[in-house]
């Protein structure tokens, strides 16, 4: 039996396993619709920016090696909607279906209420019935689908739109 991860803010030496994990999905997936590979130089502002509270990088650390990562990022730069986040997860083709994903969503939710935000926000593609089900399992609701907003990997994309209030609205 695998042992749980140990759920941890990012560091700088854990940038090029984030960058792979992010890169698989973005040659092979629909779970993010960038179609440019990463560079780990090119994310080192991007992991600066993921410094505080509010928006925090997660990584699953599995006796030193990164299962997956997570984060909180600001849904607008409109001051308005500070009190809401975005939730990234990717985890590692590797490590799927171990409860890597709940661990790190679970850690994101618990910083999302400590740091005062109200509202989580998700983009999910339709397709992605395994987050779908997560984010659902832990309290997320939809509350629409932009239809065929996307297009990758010769596919036609819908995305679902879930939130979450931790403000009890």
């Amino acid at each position: 039996m695998t042992p749980a991860p140990v759920i941890r803010l990012a560091r700088l030496d854990d940038l090029p396993a984030i960058v792979a994990i992010y890169n698989h999905e973005v040659a092979h997936g629909v779970a993010t619709f960038d179609t440019e590979p990463w560079s780990v130089d090119g994310q080192r502002g991007w992991l600066a920016a993921h410094a505080s509270p509010q928006h925090p990088l997660l990584v699953a650390d599995q006796s030193g090696t990164v299962g997956g990562w997570a984060s909180l990022s600001p849904w607008s730069t409109r001051c308005a909607y500070a009190r809401a986040a975005e939730v990234s997860i990717y985890v590692h083709q590797d490590h799927r279906s171990c409860g890597i994903g709940r661990a790190l969503l679970g850690e994101l939710i618990a910083r999302a209420r400590a740091a005062g935000l109200g509202v989580l926000l998700a983009r999910i593609e339709t397709s992605g019935t395994v987050s779908l089900a997560l984010h659902r399992a832990v309290g997320f609701r939809s509350f629409g689908t932009m239809r065929r907003v996307g297009e990758k990997l010769g596919r036609i994309l819908d995305v679902e739109l879930l939130d979450l209030h931790l403000d009890g609205a």
